[in-house]
């Protein structure tokens, strides 16, 4: 059983405070998307990457892809104005019609132990995305004013990747599309179909590189994980 992952590579480093691609800067003297393409290049279930980027990256991007030895990305596309039109792009170029997940292009930290989970899920069931529990207190608020304590238990904070069967995710992008209506994610827009979407418990440390202190907390990971390796 193997996969095609979706990567959306059009994004912009405004939150990261950086005058470029957040995922162009480095720890470990490494980018962050080549980072996170090399868990994909060295997981044996996936077959194939495709990317969506902006059309002034593309070269840069596929310079980078050669000089690292990334040899699963099949095809690269240009991407939308908002992440969801960028998944969508990919998904029309996908070579797969089975598995696919979408994954954010800066969260390098994904175990191949969650995306596998993932990946099985989303074959029995159609659609399976990643999440942690939230470990806070949460309180909903209005105009700045305690409304009431929201039981945590049944709270989870949302990650990727976010897996589902080839079909599901395209009915679910078309129609969206169609209307004209932006989610917050591709689970969004599959619930809107009226479909079971299922979690599979991930790792705190699958975080989304957003700020210069991600940067530091990167090394940090990096660090951790491969003192495990040893």
């Amino acid at each position: 059983m193997g996969y095609t992952v979706l990567l959306p590579a059009a994004g912009s480093g405004k939150r990261m405070g950086a005058d470029r691609n957040k995922l162009f800067l480095e720890f470990n003297n490494v980018s962050i998307l080549i980072h996170t393409l090399r868990v994909f290049e060295y997981d044996q279930m996936c077959k194939h990457i495709v990317l969506a980027v902006k059309k002034e990256e593309q070269e840069f991007i596929e310079q980078l892809i050669f000089e690292y030895g990334i040899t699963k990305v099949v095809a690269i596309t240009e991407g939308g104005t908002e992440r969801q039109h960028s998944v969508y792009a990919c998904l029309k170029v996908s070579p797969s019609k089975g598995i696919v997940l979408v994954h954010d292009a800066a969260r390098p930290f994904i175990k191949q132990s969650v995306i596998h989970q993932l990946v099985e899920k989303a074959q029995q069931s159609g659609a399976a995305i990643a999440a942690v529990r939230a470990k806070d207190t949460m309180k909903k608020v209005d105009n700045g004013i305690i409304q009431e304590t929201v039981d945590r238990e049944s709270l989870w904070i949302i990650q990727t990747p976010q897996a589902f069967q080839y079909d599901v995710l395209e009915e679910a992008e078309r129609l969206a599309d169609e209307e004209s209506f932006v989610g917050t994610d591709e689970s969004m827009l599959v619930e809107r179909l009226g479909k079971c979407v299922h979690i599979v418990e991930s790792t705190y440390d699958n975080v989304k590189m957003t700020t210069q202190e991600d940067l530091l907390l990167g090394e940090v990971i990096l660090k951790n994980r491969e003192r495990e390796e040893l």
